[in-house]
């Protein structure tokens, strides 16, 4: 059985996270590697309430502030050149990489 390499992606901007798919699918393309995804997984929404006037006096008005954290999952088999070249990728601030060997 081939091992596959597990691919895993998530960041607060949903460009950025794509952009680096893209470079993965490419890279794929370029080696001859299988691939399956990019797999949009479910956007995590954190929320937080906060109250706009500083003490307790006049009426209860609340700014809501939300993140959003975008993910993306990628399976590739795990060919060490095409890996090697993964590994290379300049990840932008804010996007998190993580690549795990199954199989």
């Amino acid at each position: 059985m081939a091992q596959k390499a597990r691919i895993s992606l998530s960041g607060t901007d949903a460009q950025k996270v794509d952009s680096i798919c893209k470079m993965i699918r490419e890279i794929s393309s370029k080696t001859g590697v299988q691939i399956a995804g990019p797999i949009p997984l479910p956007t995590k929404r954190l929320r937080v309430p906060v109250r706009k006037g500083p003490d307790g006096g006049g009426t209860s008005t609340i700014d809501h502030w939300e993140m959003r954290i975008h993910k993306r999952l990628i399976d590739l088999d795990a060919d060490e050149r095409a890996l090697r070249q993964v590994m290379r990728i300049q990840v932008p601030d804010g996007v998190n990489i993580e690549i795990v060997l199954t199989g």
